[in-house]
């Protein structure tokens, strides 16, 4: 299967890629599950202590994350996690999965395993095939987001709120970045050398003069690519001419007969000559046959006998050239004695020292061309760095907007959020200042802007960061809010969500139920909840069971019919599951849920009419 399609009352949501099923070994508290997931919204629920948060580590594995032994189960030697994804075509997680060398089934899956063992060591596997855990890493970017309250922790730093206005914008934010990001780095290349020029000016004009002194040496000697080696050679042959002269002469009178012409020293060519002569004259055709070997033979000796005659020619016994190439070889030992092991690497040493005194110029004239082209870089980087806040400036207004908008139905009506975006003010003692609008302001990786999130919690309330103004419950549903707007802007399919409704029940419960069902219509969505109000609105209901047998603690994980299902949520309503008052609240959830899910979605009305601002750098 390559896509699910899901139907509410004519509206259809379909899903491209999901986690179809991942099992679970050894991690935990559990010993072996079997978790099918739903296309549109699983919820996995159970006892404090059941196991639950497993499957958020068995998740974190399969996703390449860090490798706990300590969550290998006792008495076992490893933990396996291996999840199915149904990947519908995608074409980056599918390029990831064959550049890795493995193969997606013809049904259009894949199937990824993570083993970990007790003495630390981590194995992943992709479609069949050992991989580094780092491919899991890239394909899970492009299939899971988790969502716990460690993200709720992280959305709290200043640079964490930033990344969240810049996933929001998407390429409205990530190409000027980009572009920023470029120019910054040619900017601080340039700050560094001209840096490192004026403050080692005595240092690098010593260095200047030594490499100056190695390149007039050996361009006096002008070494040839190669040249020792040739010259090793001919000395060998010049030291032993006498003898080589005797070999190839003997060779050549072998070959092509006396130099004198004695017809009693034919040599080779004599005789096959005159064994030709026998076998032309021949009557018989076996003989016949055999003259043209023969003359072939004749010609390659001839050839050989040409070549001998033409090296003999070349040998010369004059003691003046042999000392001169051995002087010659003398001045090359003298370069691969000081520089490097042969000729090849004396030249490539040159090569780089002409390449540093580039960069060693000390003059006043040279200092003067990489401070213009500092400060020229620098205004080009401020046009960038104000781009990228007017970019940010816009998402963050509309961010805002989302963020509140969904808040009203968070059983926070009366709540507003601000998202400010300003910049770092810096005196000229900033190694990273730039002059932007007329401000000097810190230059970094990220741009040159500060974000926060502010929360009004009620009309009259001033504006304050989020973490002071939100309770406990208030501080979730907040989260939460930015998760599900945020989810909108998310490329991946699956979410999930650990616990992100901690502190909340009541009526902000339901509402975080609903929100999750409305998100399950474009997304898979996994929830670890300990709220009923969440659980009613799933489309899949699992449950993390634990038990003891023979002193050992163990917990599986099983689907819920819906008769189950109204036990299970009677549990988590007050621990009622045997009453009937509890039954019957559990069966309202439902009925609430069902209603909610089945009936269309209403268009959201902007708040007041009109988009919020963000504040102006």
């Amino acid at each position: 299967m390559t896509c699910r399609v899901r139907e509410w009352s004519g509206w259809a949501a379909t899903v491209g890629v999901v986690l179809a099923e991942m099992r679970i070994q050894g991690l935990g508290v559990i010993e072996d599950a079997l978790l099918e997931l739903h296309a549109g919204f699983t919820v996995v629920t159970g006892e404090t202590g059941a196991g639950k948060t497993m499957v958020v580590s068995g998740l974190h594995l399969l996703s390449g994350g860090r490798a706990e032994v300590s969550k290998v189960r006792t008495g076992m030697l490893k933990a396996f996690v291996e999840g199915r994804f149904e990947l519908g075509g995608a074409e980056g997680a599918t390029r990831i999965v064959t550049d890795a060398g493995a193969e997606v089934d013809e049904d259009g899956s894949v199937i990824a395993l993570r083993a970990v063992s007790v003495d630390g060591r981590s194995r992943a596997h992709l479609g069949g095939r050992s991989v580094p855990v780092g491919v899991l890493a890239d394909l899970s970017e492009q299939l899971i987001a988790v969502h716990g309250q460690n993200d709720q922790l992280r959305l709290l730093r200043p640079a964490e709120q930033r990344a969240v206005i810049d996933r929001f914008a998407g390429e409205a934010v990530t190409e000027p970045l980009e572009q920023y990001r470029a120019v910054r780095d040619e900017w601080l290349a340039v700050v560094a050398e001209l840096t490192e020029r004026s403050t080692r000016s005595r240092e690098m004009a010593q260095q200047a003069d030594l490499l100056r002194h190695g390149l007039a040496e050996i361009d006096a000697v002008a070494p040839e690519p190669g040249e020792d080696t040739e010259l090793t050679e001919q000395i060998k042959r010049l030291a032993a001419v006498d003898e080589l002269r005797g070999a190839a002469t003997a060779a050549h009178a072998a070959v092509a007969g006396s130099p004198d012409g004695d017809p009693d020293v034919p040599g080779a060519l004599g005789l096959i000559g005159e064994a030709t002569r026998h076998l032309t004259g021949s009557e018989d055709a076996v003989l016949r046959e055999l003259g043209p070997r023969l003359d072939e033979a004749s010609v390659l000796l001839s050839e050989v006998g040409t070549e001998l005659g033409s090296y003999l020619e070349t040998l010369d016994a004059d003691p003046a050239l042999l000392e001169k190439v051995l002087a010659r070889q003398a001045d090359l030992k003298r370069l691969t004695r000081k520089y490097a092991a042969d000729v090849d690497g004396v030249l490539a040493w040159a090569e780089d020292a002409r390449r540093r005194m580039s960069t060693m110029d000390t003059s006043e004239e040279a200092l003067a061309e990489l401070a213009k082209r500092r400060d020229e870089l620098a205004v080009t980087l401020a046009e960038h760095a104000l781009t990228l806040s007017e970019a940010r400036v816009e998402a963050a207004a509309e961010l805002a907007e989302a963020i509140t908008a969904e808040l009203s139905g968070l059983a926070m009506g009366q709540a507003e959020i601000e998202i400010t975006v300003e910049r770092r003010t810096v005196d000229e003692s900033d190694a990273h200042a730039v002059k932007v609008g007329g401000r000097l302001v810190h230059a970094g990786p990220d741009g040159v802007d500060d974000v926060e999130l502010l929360l009004r919690a009620h009309n009259g309330a001033p504006p304050l960061p989020v973490h002071k103004a939100a309770s406990g419950g208030e501080l979730s549903r907040v989260m939460l809010a930015i998760e599900v707007v945020l989810a909108h802007a998310d490329t991946v399919q699956t979410l999930v969500f650990d616990e992100v409704d901690a502190g909340v029940g009541g009526r902000a419960a339901v509402e975080i139920g609903r929100r999750l069902a409305r998100l399950a219509r474009s997304h898979q969505v996994l929830v670890v909840t300990h709220l009923p109000q969440v659980a009613a609105f799933a489309d899949q209901h699992l449950v993390v069971d634990k038990g003891t047998s023979g002193g050992v603690t163990r917990s599986g994980v099983r689907v819920l019919e819906q008769s189950e299902r109204v036990v299970e949520l009677a549990r988590m309503l007050a621990g009622m599951e045997s009453t009937e008052t509890g039954r019957a609240h559990a069966e309202e959830l439902l009925a609430v849920a069902e209603a909610d899910k089945s009936a269309p979605d209403k268009p959201k009305a902007r708040r007041g009419g009109k988009r919020k601002k963000a504040k102006q750098p």
